[in-house]
């Protein structure tokens, strides 16, 4: 593991967030970055985007799939 020194405001605006979506500190960084390595590779995207398709992607790991029949 590495140490990263972030900017204390950057840290302080991810404990507000942080709090609000159960996350750690550390881990809503991570979200961040995620998100934001995400939206830089795929300029098209938006957030709304970006956010369902992890969103989905949790469900599908979690196990929360049926398979798709076509009326």
């Amino acid at each position: 593991m590495s140490v990263v020194h972030l900017d204390s405001e950057l840290v302080n605006i991810a404990r507000s967030y942080s709090g609000a979506e159960s996350r750690s500190v550390a881990k809503q960084i991570e979200h961040w970055a995620k998100i934001g390595r995400i939206a830089e590779e795929n300029p098209s995207l938006s957030y709304e985007v970006i956010r369902g398709i992890l969103s989905g992607l949790e469900e599908v790991k979690m196990g929360h799939v049926q398979e798709y029949n076509e009326v």
